[in-house]
This record gives structure tokens, sequence and C-alpha cells, in this order.
């Protein structure tokens, strides 16, 4: 294998790390001084899961292109007629409602709850398939309940969706 090539971002931190970017640039990230022979052998240390991962968002945006603007209003129309009714069909049977929903384009992640219990879901989520939406939706009413990540919160979702795991392996694809 060859040094992969990489874009050196350094700042203020304190540690090495190394990104692989949505659109397939391998970003390394170093502190200011931190000397050029430390940042290529960490490089090289970590080659083969650079490898990987640039290979994996590769099969990403092959599997998932940026919608055209006439399939990003479809997947805007879809997601304001479809998402409404999920979080009120699986919010009834949780017992958990926010207080509103919003719809944006985020392009990082496919839901959130804020403090105040308002769900924003990206339009992005209706690129995939139901099992995965519902997910989703009953990830971020979970969040209503439990603002964190901890087994708490997923024994709220696997109430509700036993096969979460292979639901959100979906999103991954």
């Amino acid at each position: 294998m060859s040094m992969p090539e990489y874009e050196l971002v350094r700042s203020a931190r304190k540690t090495l790390a190394v990104e692989i970017t949505g659109d397939c640039r391998v970003v390394v990230r170093a502190p200011m001084r931190l000397s050029r022979e430390r940042i290529e052998n960490f490089v090289a240390e970590h080659e083969e899961w650079i490898a990987k991962h640039l290979d994996t968002q590769r099969k990403r945006k092959e599997n998932h292109p940026q919608p055209t603007e006439a399939e990003r209003e479809a997947y805007i129309r879809k997601a304001k007629e479809i998402l409404p009714g999920k979080v009120a069909f699986y919010g009834g049977i949780m017992g958990l409602h926010p207080v509103g929903i919003t719809i944006t384009g985020a392009e990082k992640r496919f839901g959130s709850c804020s403090a105040k219990n308002r769900i924003c879901f990206s339009w992005r989520l209706m690129a995939y398939p139901e099992e995965a939406v519902d997910y989703v939706v009953v990830h971020e009413l979970a969040h209503i309940r439990h603002k964190d990540h901890s087994k708490a919160f997923y024994a709220c979702v696997e109430e509700v969706l036993p096969d979460w795991r292979e639901r959100r392996r979906l999103l991954r694809e």
C-alpha cells in the first residue's frame, strides 16, 4: 500500500485524528507544532483503517447520490406527508409527543430532538426504506424521555422496535 493522499489541518488541538469526509477526502487534524514525520507515521499506521473507510464512503456515495432539485422537492413533500402520521402513531404507542416537527435538509443526521422536545427530520431520510424511517421516528421520540443514548434510552426504543439494530443498519448502507 502507498501512503494515502491527505489534507493536513493544523490547529490548537492536542491530539492527532483522521477523518474521511462525505466527499471521500482524507483529512488529518494535527496539533500546530507536531512534526511532519510523526504525522506521516500516524497516517501510515492507519492505512488499513483509511482504505476501509474510504471504500465504505465511496459505496455510500454511489448508493445515495445527491438528489436532483425535482427529487429534493418530492422528498420534502413525502416527508411532510408521512412523518407527522408516523410520529403520531409511534408517539401514541410510547406515550411521548413532541411540541412540533420540522423538516430540514440536514446531511449528517436524519433526526434530532431539542431540549424543548421539538423533533427535526431530514427530508433525506425519505430515500431510505420504511423500516429505517420508523426507526428514526422511534429513536427521536425516545429522546423526549431520555436525552442521551443510555441503556434506558435503547430499552425504550427496543420496547417498540425489538429489531432496531437491523433497522439502524439500513441507514448505514
